[in-house]
């Protein structure tokens, strides 16, 4: 997400744009998402992949059969679905001469949670905040907010292709790629949601045309996905 300076959380963004730049703040709140949702992640996966529960009993057996492997597939979708699409954000900002920097929502790293463990998640733990860009310029927050959706599906594709090219030699590894394309394209459509704070909403707003094609794009991809998904894990005895 990207949200203007009206956003709940203090913070005081520098006098002037700044281009490709960070901060310790922003490094710390970044570092303090990525680890709430790598264990969101791992949440779900503890409960979907082993038990499918959604139970106290469930979360708990599961997250004690948990393998590095999980761990760093937990961390790979975290990374590329919301790191990945915060900073395609940051980067569209920062490079129209924005000050843009990622802040944590407390309220929303709770929500992420809570929702995560009942096996399924609202992944809305921060956003980039962007300082400068007025809020009428439909333009500019159209194509910036439009960034991070499609970051999401360029690793969507990106992992599907290598699903596609793995799936007899590596099953077990393509069956992981298909997971990661999917939540990337989660992502997206649920950033696309044309609601309150989302991206959706600023994209829609500055060209119907192009939310259109994104929304129905990033849909199919999901919709293929997740099929796969379907067809693939009970031959792993998933």
């Amino acid at each position: 997400m990207s949200w203007s300076g009206t956003f709940s959380y203090s913070w005081s963004p520098p006098r002037g744009p700044s281009r490709l730049s960070t901060s310790r703040t922003e490094l710390i709140h970044l570092g303090i998402a990525y680890a709430v949702l790598t264990f969101d992640m791992l949440l779900i996966i503890s409960q979907s992949t082993l038990l499918g529960t959604g139970s106290l009993k469930g979360t708990v057996v599961g997250i004690l059969r948990i393998s590095p492997a999980l761990v760093a597939l937990a961390a790979g979708a975290a990374l590329t679905g919301f790191v990945a699409h915060e900073m395609a954000h940051k980067v569209a900002a920062q490079r129209h001469g924005f000050w843009a920097e990622f802040r944590v929502y407390p309220i929303g790293l709770v929500l992420s949670l809570v929702t995560a463990f009942y096996g399924f998640l609202f992944a809305a733990p921060g956003a980039t905040m962007i300082g400068g860009m007025s809020e009428v310029d439909a333009h500019n927050w159209g194509r910036t907010s439009l960034a991070g959706p499609m970051s999401n599906l360029v690793f969507a594709a990106l992992f599907y292709a290598g699903s596609l090219a793995t799936v007899k030699p590596f099953p077990d590894l393509a069956y992981a790629l298909l997971f990661l394309a999917f939540i990337n394209s989660w992502f997206a459509i649920f950033n696309l949601i044309p609601f309150g704070p989302l991206d959706g909403r600023k994209v829609l707003r500055w060209n119907t045309g192009y939310w259109v094609i994104a929304f129905v794009g990033t849909a199919a991809v999901a919709a293929i996905c997740f099929s796969a998904l379907y067809y693939l894990g009970p031959t792993l005895g998933l």
